[in-house]
């Protein structure tokens, strides 16, 4: 006789926290489900009850519900925390505390790129995954400064000629594979991260193949770099169609590459991405922890642009955690900063030119908006940000390689107007980004603008312009839309 199932108590105190209806925790599972390429789970008002009941359900649903009541109270919600039973997870595919050594390294990007590739092929990307916070993500990455002996693969062979002997790779293979990046890069700020993050798994892959055959060092030292590149990229990708747990393993692993490549500047990068997904999670205070290691790791070869980046950053967390004094401080020295990125000697790698003046301008633009939010909607903030946020939006109007930048600093001048009173401006801002968000795959961009015609309706739904942005993404971004991953 099976034993009497009890309530789940501790699902059913986050979902009354929630304000959810039972349908409308439906509606939100299903779609996240979509997104997810889990096409058959179909969830309603009956089953939801269930889960309240004490039914345990089956991946991805756990998973699915950890991530959207953790976006829903800004803070990670893990499947225990909601009484749910975890998936069990092999060590090598989950958890961010992995060993610092290259070998394992490559076994790690390996093994985990060749899951996500078999997951999607079969329409299911969950791998159910957990997202780390707090301790458990910030001691392993503090390793990352950790000196080890042998920091590329072990027994490096001798410098060879730049030509093909067995499984060595030549210098113009090298060349092609960086250039292969770059391209993928581009796609990215182009297209959003649905439309190639498959590409950029398998050549990822690929490249670890690569990194288990028999290359000189300096060959391998470029390899990990690669690896780190697209690691980081496939991160950032899964990031912008939501996939929160793949993102932040592939960033782990990035950093991992980056460190066996030598390059400190590069592993900074990671930690900033790293970091901007602890923003969107809620997390401001991690968020910062790994930016100061960025900035430790990287303060005496980080070039001017990437250290900009990074003050940039610092802002956007300290303006999440309400600290305007910093705030300012760290956006005075972001801009400061960057006003030497032309007078540098050295080229800037590929992965930081996206930091342009724009770029800047729209960063500290949030900083001052995000800081108006927590501030109670306050209008002196709301001021600062509208000058800095409408030349971002100026500039990325001119750049057709950077849309979907484009587009997320048009919601972040949507939302200045409504902070300022001025819905009519908002949606005008608003109608423009819906335009750019039905030709760029990005779920991040459909999030936003759908959270800001949410606050609109919220606040001046009783306003024309307003009335007519709700029918309008009904009709162009309706809730029922996928996410190509």
């Amino acid at each position: 006789m099976n034993a009497e199932k009890r309530p789940n108590e501790l699902l059913g105190s986050w979902f009354v926290r929630s304000g959810w209806s039972k349908g409308e925790l439906a509606r939100q599972v299903n779609r996240r489900a979509r997104q997810l390429g889990a096409n058959h789970i179909s969830t309603d008002t009956s089953r939801v009850r269930r889960w309240l009941d004490g039914e345990n359900p089956r991946e991805p649903i756990p998973r699915i519900l950890s991530e959207l009541f953790s976006e829903r109270f800004g803070c990670v919600v893990a499947v225990e925390d909601l009484g749910l039973r975890a998936a069990h997870q092999s060590p090598s595919v989950s958890g961010v505390d992995l060993p610092w050594t290259g070998p394992q390294t490559v076994a790690l990007i390996g093994e985990f790129s060749r899951s996500d590739l078999m997951l999607a092929r079969r329409g299911f990307l969950g791998s159910s995954l957990a997202l780390a916070a707090g301790p458990s993500l910030i001691e392993p990455m503090q390793r990352w400064l950790v000196p080890t002996p042998g920091s590329s693969s072990a027994k490096p062979e001798p410098e060879q000629p730049a030509t093909r002997r067995g499984n060595r790779l030549s210098k113009p293979e090298l060349d092609l594979l960086e250039s292969t990046t770059v391209m993928f890069r581009q796609w990215d700020a182009q297209c959003g991260g649905g439309l190639r993050r498959k590409a950029v798994v398998g050549q990822l892959h690929e490249v670890t193949d690569l990194l288990q055959e028999s290359q000189p060092e300096s060959t391998m030292r470029r390899l990990f770099k690669v690896a780190a590149e697209l690691a980081e990229l496939a991160g950032w990708m899964s990031y912008d169609v939501g996939l929160q747990p793949t993102a932040q393993k592939y960033f782990v692993l990035a950093l991992h590459a980056a460190k066996e490549a030598g390059d400190k500047p590069l592993g900074s990068y990671v930690l900033s991405s790293m970091s901007r997904q602890m923003i969107h999670l809620g997390r401001p205070e991690d968020a910062l922890e790994l930016i100061h290691l960025a900035q430790y790791g990287s303060r005496d070869c980080a070039s001017p642009r990437t250290q900009s980046m990074l003050y940039a950053m610092e802002a956007r967390a300290y303006a999440n955690m309400g600290q305007p004094g910093k705030c300012k401080r760290a956006v005075r020295m972001a801009e400061e900063t960057f006003t030497d990125a032309d007078d540098w000697d050295d080229p800037d790698p590929d992965w930081i030119r996206f930091f342009s003046e724009a770029e800047l301008h729209g960063e500290n633009s949030h900083s001052f908006r995000d800081l108006a939010y927590v501030a109670g909607r306050s209008p002196t903030y709301a001021s600062m940000a509208e000058p800095l946020m409408r030349r971002a939006v100026e500039l990325f109007g001119k750049d057709a390689e950077h849309q979907r930048s484009y587009a997320l600093n048009l919601i972040g001048m949507a939302t200045v107007h409504l902070l300022q009173k001025e819905p009519e401006q908002a949606t005008t801002l608003a109608v423009d980004a819906l335009g750019i968000a039905r030709k760029v795959r990005s779920e991040r961009v459909n999030t936003r603008i759908r959270k800001t015609v949410d606050t609109a309706v919220r606040d001046f739904g009783d306003v024309a312009e307003v009335i007519q942005l709700t029918e309008q993404l009904a009709v162009h971004l309706p809730e029922t839309a996928e996410a190509a991953v």
